[in-house]
């Protein structure tokens, strides 16, 4: 198994994905931790460095880049400071960012991470600020992003729906971008967050194990509660191809038409954070999906870059060699 998954890392490669979602700035401030305060118990950090990092729908792009495809990104973002800085690591990182629209009437979605350095291997985080509206987009902007998708449809392999519940993925919106994916016959798949219905009847469907118990309203303990969720949601919502729901270390639930099963996860000794796991998981589901895998060999694939993902300090995309790697290892 792992010498077929190895061969089908090159496939990833060269594939066109539009990625539609709502895009977030990445903010990391660390400072090293001298003293604790006097006016509160808190520690005072001396500012060593500040980072910027793309993060919500704009992290599934930057994977999609590091394995040798290209990612269109569509998204929104603030007539402010923030908007330029998340225009220029998209740009740094190699994404085309033509499908993000300036919106004067709404902030860029910022996360701030305040993080001490303690000697660790890893600064540990203190706090996070989040600068965001949930407004939901205006019918004109819902517009321009259709109109793009429409223009830039036949060069695509797929659509990818990254919801960060900013906005922007409207129901109305995700109906015309599933009409559209129908009617040219572009794979279509999301990463709901909880938004089961609003991404009904699209061809995969991927969500983690607390979204799905607050949707079924019941704990997942076993293998088969897993099973049995993902075969319930999909179902429910009439999903065309895969239902995905992932397990953390222990890997995923997978239904399709065909039936169940369990894709496990690699052994992960050295797990520091997993942060940006779930937007590895659906990027590389999306481009195996692509690339002509088949459902379950797409998961496991993915299973093993969100496996590098969680070695790492906030959102990291995998390359090629590293995958490899990873499944060398597994």
């Amino acid at each position: 198994m792992s010498a077929k998954l190895k061969r089908c890392v090159t496939r990833l490669a060269r594939k066109t994905v539009l990625v539609l979602g709502d895009v977030i700035l990445d903010e990391y401030i660390t400072g090293r931790a001298t003293r604790m305060s006097r006016e509160a118990p808190v520690p005072v950090l001396e500012l060593e460095s500040t980072r910027f990092i793309a993060g919500g729908a704009a992290n599934p792009a930057a994977n999609i880049v590091a394995l040798g495809s290209r990612a269109i990104q569509v998204g929104v973002i603030g007539a402010d400071e923030y908007g330029e800085k998340l225009l220029r690591v998209l740009n740094d990182q190699g994404i085309d960012w033509a499908g993000v629209l300036t919106c004067a009437d709404r902030p860029t979605t910022v996360k701030t991470r305040v993080m001490a350095q303690m000697g660790l291997r890893f600064p540990q985080q203190v706090t996070r600020i989040d600068t965001i509206s949930r407004d939901p987009i205006d019918e004109a902007t819902e517009a321009k992003i259709v109109r793009f998708a429409g223009d830039n449809i036949s060069s695509l392999d797929a659509v990818l729906l990254s919801q960060y519940h900013g906005g922007l993925l409207t129901p109305t919106l995700v109906k015309r971008i599933r009409d559209l994916c129908r009617e040219h016959n572009i794979l279509l798949t999301a990463d709901v967050q909880g938004k089961f219905a609003r991404f009904a009847e699209v061809d995969v469907v991927k969500c983690n194990a607390a979204d799905a118990e607050r949707q079924l309203n019941r704990e997942l303990a076993t293998d088969d509660d897993y099973r049995d969720a993902a075969v319930t949601l999909h179902e429910e919502f009439s999903v065309k191809h895969a239902t995905i729901v992932t397990m953390g270390n222990r890997g995923a639930a997978l239904a399709t038409d065909a039936g169940t099963t369990i894709c496990p996860s690699p052994q992960v000794s050295d797990v520091f954070d997993t942060v940006g796991a779930g937007d590895t998981a659906i990027a590389v589901i999306t481009l195996s999906l692509a690339a002509g895998l088949d459902a379950e060999d797409s998961v496991l694939l993915s299973n093993y870059a969100s496996g590098v993902v969680v070695r790492h300090l906030g959102n990291y995309a995998p390359s090629p060699e590293e995958l490899s790697r990873s499944i060398g290892d597994g």
